[in-house]
């Protein structure tokens, strides 16, 4: 079957080493190997690693956050024109100067086919309903991108409040119901707070990324059996986990054939209102 992952990094060194991921690093991960080992590795030998693991596309962010870029928008450009049928770009950008943010998410998707911008609450402390995020939803309904976020408990040493769904998310989708979302990393522990989004508003999504399907909550498998069959991404968060690790214990869940497919990459197209 064919797989998209809707949430990884090509990372730098400085993004694999930074101090805020300590917390990530205490685990047997990719990260941690690739930190110690590998922090010069090229988005080439991802690709490589990930086509291995069967991966045919990737969504590849871009990270901004407080004290400025870590990955860099001209970094993820520089990986979609090395291979642009196997990689998809999304932007990051300075969310504390709103206009600013709005130039450069459209020229990055003017300018290098950006399909999404992803920001993150918790490394930000601020709910996606601040007003600072406003202008930015705006503009991705102009260019017909996604927004994608975290939702749920922050990995690094973060305060989580700005990941919970409800009622920040909630404001969000009532108050743009054109944007396209898609929150990422599930949204543990407040999974039935995601699910209920997804149920009520048709442009909402989650992805599994930083989870193995060994590890999904039953009512997350349960809701893609059912209603939720065109609602849940395929992600790995690489470098935090590999496509194999993320894969491991799917068979287990017993999905349907049809319902595996949706999950593993036909959800992804259209969240991010790709062709085909």
């Amino acid at each position: 079957m064919e797989i998209i992952d809707a949430w990884m990094q090509f990372p730098n060194k400085r993004f694999l080493q930074d101090p805020m991921f300590d917390s990530l690093r205490r685990w047997p991960t990719a990260w941690k190997v690739l930190a110690e080992n590998s922090p010069d590795i090229t988005s080439a030998q991802v690709l490589e690693t990930l086509q291995k693991e069967g991966v045919s596309k990737v969504f590849a962010s871009a990270w901004w956050g407080p004290a400025g870029p870590m990955i860099t928008n001209e970094e993820v450009a520089a990986a979609v024109t090395a291979q642009p049928e196997r990689v998809i770009g999304v932007a990051s950008v300075d969310l504390s100067r709103p206009m600013e943010a709005v130039r450069e998410l459209r020229r990055c998707a003017r300018q290098y086919g950006f399909k999404a911008l992803r920001v993150l609450p918790w490394l930000w402390g601020l709910p996606p309903d601040d007003r600072r995020y406003y202008p930015l939803y705006a503009e991705c309904i102009e260019l017909d991108i996604t927004f994608c976020l975290q939702v749920g408990h922050a990995g690094p040493m973060r305060p989580s409040e700005p990941g919970r769904p409800m009622p920040y998310l909630d404001n969000v989708a009532h108050e743009f119901p054109e944007l396209r979302i898609v929150g990422g990393h599930i949204g543990f522990p407040w999974v039935a707070e995601m699910i209920s989004l997804m149920m009520k508003h048709p442009n909402v999504y989650v992805d599994t990324s930083a989870y193995k399907a060994s590890r999904f909550p039953a009512e997350l498998v349960a809701y893609m059996r059912g209603a939720g069959k065109r609602k849940v991404l395929f992600g790995t968060n690489y470098p935090m986990l590999t496509a194999a690790d993320c894969l491991q214990g799917l068979q287990a869940l017993n999905l349907e054939e049809d319902v595996q497919r949706c999950f593993l990459a036909n959800n992804a197209r259209r969240a991010f209102k790709l062709p085909g």
